[in-house]
């Protein structure tokens, strides 16, 4: 005989309809196949809390077997209410067996449910694959520095008055919703959107590191060393070669996010001549080096 309903869910027989379907939804988490792949005590235990939740959630039906049990009055079933879930078979309501709520569970509350089709009893038996549901629309942002979205680390959050210590996985993006399973009120699912703070120096352009290098006239016509920071914290001496323009990029190679690159990007700073004989100077430094940067544009 299976065993009691209400001993099931962990409920008592008085348990109001939010208190089982709060029970149904933190043991439907727990015992899903997708997160105990091949194992087949978690496969039964879910099909319990399956068949109790089917039940104890009609009014008619939990009546039923309240005055009845699983023996209801001339029912050939397995519980009042002519109908018994099968996992993996044609039950009464939904598909593959599932009922209706516990889809709808699911896409809301766990991210498993969903384009369930047939594929039930094929995720019960091992199969990997999950349709994600989507968060829910407004999900409470959180704003992380840019060295922790680059390279992971840890936040402390308080949300709605519970203290959450959030895993910050390298590369987060700004922008992304990140779910933490049962750490929302009542044992459900909680998202977050992270926002990315701006950095003082650094900007990223997918796992790419941009940092704006400022040259004087002499150092981008001459070529120079220069000293630029990196995003793990070291600093390495880049050569300039000479004659370099502003907006020009030199890469080291690894040095952004996730295996990207950083680059350093030039700017050249253009003084204004501050007396005559440096006007005298730049004159014939431009005789000396003629040169038109507009000669080969489509527009000349």
């Amino acid at each position: 005989m299976p065993r009691d309903y209400y001993e099931v869910l962990g409920v008592a027989k008085t348990a109001k309809d939010d208190d089982i379907k709060k029970a149904y939804r933190k043991l439907a988490r727990q015992y899903h196949p997708d997160r105990n792949p091949g194992d087949k005590q978690a496969e039964t235990r879910f099909k319990e809390v399956q068949d109790a939740y089917d039940v104890l959630s009609d009014k008619q039906k939990r009546e039923q077997y309240d005055r009845f049990g699983f023996a209801g009055p001339g029912q050939a079933s397995g519980f009042p209410g002519g109908a018994t879930f099968q996992w993996g078979g044609g039950g009464p309501a939904g598909s593959a067996g599932v009922p209706p709520e516990f889809e709808e569970m699911l896409r809301q509350f766990t991210g498993m449910g969903g384009g369930f089709g047939d594929g039930a009893a094929r995720r019960g038996r091992g199969s990997r694959r999950r349709s994600a549901a989507p968060p829910p629309e407004q999900a409470p942002e959180v704003t992380i520095p840019f060295d922790i979205a680059a390279k992971g680390g840890a936040v402390s959050l308080n949300v709605d008055g519970q203290h959450i210590d959030l895993k910050i996985p390298p590369g987060v993006s700004d922008g992304q919703t990140m779910r933490l399973a049962g750490q929302g009120p009542g044992g459900d699912d909680l998202y977050i959107k992270i926002r990315v703070a701006e950095h003082s120096y650094f900007r990223r352009e997918g796992n790419d590191v941009i940092l704006e290098v400022p040259l004087t006239v002499a150092e981008a016509a001459l070529g120079a060393t220069v000293d630029v920071p990196t995003l793990d914290g070291s600093r390495l001496g880049v050569k300039v070669p000479p004659g370099t323009s502003s907006g020009a990029r030199l890469r080291l190679r690894g040095k952004g996010i996730k295996g990207g690159d950083q680059f350093i990007e030039i700017k050249v700073v253009v003084p204004a001549a501050k007396d005559e004989r440096s006007r005298q100077l730049l004159e014939e430094f431009a005789k000396l080096n003629p040169d038109n940067p507009r000669a080969n544009m489509p527009w000349s």
